[in-house]
């Protein structure tokens, strides 16, 4: 299945990328895209606290991921 995977702050920074497509296996979960992301940006392991959201929803590590899902990386946000 094929993905879109957006970037955004610290983790666009490591992948050189604010986008790419990403063909994965079918019935993977966000844990499983976690895990091939690590894999291909070893860098994004130091971050593992960033959030995830599919479709523009904050998703789980326990969400199934479709074919054709838009998947964002959103790094901490901290302010004051």
């Amino acid at each position: 299945m094929k993905l879109e995977i957006l970037f955004f702050g610290i983790t666009a920074d490591i992948a050189k990328e604010k986008s790419i497509q990403l063909e994965i296996e079918d019935e993977n979960y966000v844990e499983d895209l976690r895990t091939i992301l690590y894999t291909k940006y070893p860098r994004l392991s130091d971050y593992k606290n960033f959030s995830v959201a599919v479709n523009m929803e904050y998703a789980t590590d326990d969400v199934i991921l479709k074919n054709g899902d838009a998947v964002a990386l959103i790094p901490p946000v901290s302010g004051g």
